[in-house]
């Protein structure tokens, strides 16, 4: 290692000598005293044993007593451990190193390829960008899927929730949106998920394929802080890269393991439980998380992607619900549409782009809302239509969206692997309704 890099490493490390004792441990909180701490510190447990460390945060103080909740598990400590204060802070390292690779949300590569030599650090808590410094969402960000791209247009820097039940095909369209994206770095955090579904997102909906893109990893067997604060340190990472002026693509796979770690840490705290379970905390920090992403003047944009896993396919589940709220669109995957083999199945009634009227052109506004009407009045006939009873000369509109019904389907279906351009897009989407 040059000196330079190991004197900036060394020098970047702050020790302290004070030192408090674990008190009291259960599965997810331990209890110490004898530090003067805040809320939201870093901490380290060492074991008088073993000499094992495990880090931890600082969520709650009684007097003298603060109680902490680990990164990682608690298994071989007990009383009488020692707890240090890492003046460090909550931050991480971040660097145009990071791209290509597998990381958790410390930035340890989990992908075997050898150490990464990060030069800044960046804290993983940070303010959201400030009202009036938000730039105007005026130009389109294309991701290469057809239904998308032609019918809910999103710009640089919106924010988009990616909402559907389990096995529908979130990580299939995540695949698609990070293959086709016309940017230059993604973000990509897989929060709370299975252990195998990370080589298989990978290789699979990637075909293995990591250029320009970082992949920030905190599975479902992670402690709930590390699931929490991955998705943190994956939005750190993306506003490294737009405070270089680079167009990002942030995609976070699943709000809903995000929010249960957030649960689970504040049950273990003593919050009250409300709808489903969730603390207050758990709908207050989605906005903490989703109002990072965006577009700032004189620096580049997030245009971020959250997926939301509604359980029973329920739309007034309450992280559904809170998520809607703060994001500027919501894009729908129909069970049901998946039974009639069209994939991605994007139900576009249910979905919106709250800023396609700001980025799109006349003509394709009106091209949208025409597909959109002729696809509502097949929905709304399919009964009648399917027994006969409707005869055809009746009602024009519904006439021509019977001749259409094909060709119309077949816009909205596409495969994995494929990828369209934004003005063949909107080039088809005119030749369909015109």
């Amino acid at each position: 290692m040059p000196f330079t890099s190991l004197k900036s490493k060394i020098s970047s490390v702050k020790h302290t000598t004070h030192f408090g004792e674990v008190v009291k441990i259960n599965a997810t909180v331990i209890t110490a005293t004898g530090l003067n701490v805040s809320i939201g510190d870093m901490v380290k447990i060492i074991s008088n044993l073993t000499n094992q460390k495990i880090t931890g945060m600082i969520t709650e103080i009684d007097g003298g007593t603060f109680f902490i909740t680990p990164f990682s598990f608690v298994e071989g400590f007990r009383s009488k451990d020692k707890v240090y204060l890492d003046s460090n802070g909550l931050n991480i390292p971040v660097g145009d190193e990071l791209i290509g690779r597998v990381v958790d949300p410390f930035m340890r590569p989990i992908d075997s390829k050898g150490p990464i030599n990060h030069t800044k650090q960046a804290p993983i808590i940070k303010s959201p960008i400030a009202a009036m410094k938000r730039g105007m969402i005026d130009e389109v960000f294309s991701v290469g899927v057809k239904s998308i791209d032609g019918l809910l247009t999103c710009g640089k820097g919106q924010k988009l929730g990616i909402f559907a039940g389990s096995g529908v095909g979130k990580s299939t369209l995540m695949g698609m949106i990070v293959r086709g994206a016309n940017t230059t770095i993604k973000v990509v955090a897989l929060i709370g998920e299975r252990g195998r579904e990370v080589p298989e997102f990978i290789e699979k909906n990637l075909g293995g394929d990591l250029t320009n893109t970082v992949i920030v990893v905190a599975t479902s067997d992670d402690s709930p802080l590390m699931r929490k604060y991955g998705a943190f340190a994956a939005m750190s990472v993306a506003e490294y890269f737009k405070d270089q002026g680079q167009d990002v693509l942030f995609i976070m796979d699943s709000v809903t393991r995000f929010a249960m770690a957030q649960r689970e840490i504040g049950l273990a705290l003593g919050e009250p439980p409300t709808s489903k379970g969730y603390p207050p905390s758990s709908l207050t920090l989605l906005p903490q998380l989703m109002e990072r992403a965006g577009k700032e003047e004189g620096k580049g944009s997030i245009t971020a992607f959250f997926t939301v896993l509604i359980e029973g396919d329920d739309m007034s589940d309450p992280i559904a619900d809170q998520s809607r709220s703060i994001l500027d669109g919501h894009i729908v995957l129909s069970r049901e549409l998946t039974d009639f083999g069209i994939y991605p199945p994007i139900h576009i009634l249910n979905s919106a782009s709250r800023v396609i009227s700001d980025i799109a052109t006349d003509e394709h506004l009106n091209a949208v809302m025409k597909f959109r009407r002729m696809y509502t009045l097949l929905k709304e006939n399919e009964m009648l239509i399917r027994i006969g009873a409707y005869v055809k000369g009746t009602d024009t509109e519904l006439d021509e969206a019977i001749d259409k019904k094909d060709i119309m389907e077949s816009f909205l279906k596409q495969k994995s692997d494929e990828q369209t351009n934004f003005e063949e897009t909107i080039n088809s989407l005119m030749s369909i309704v015109n």
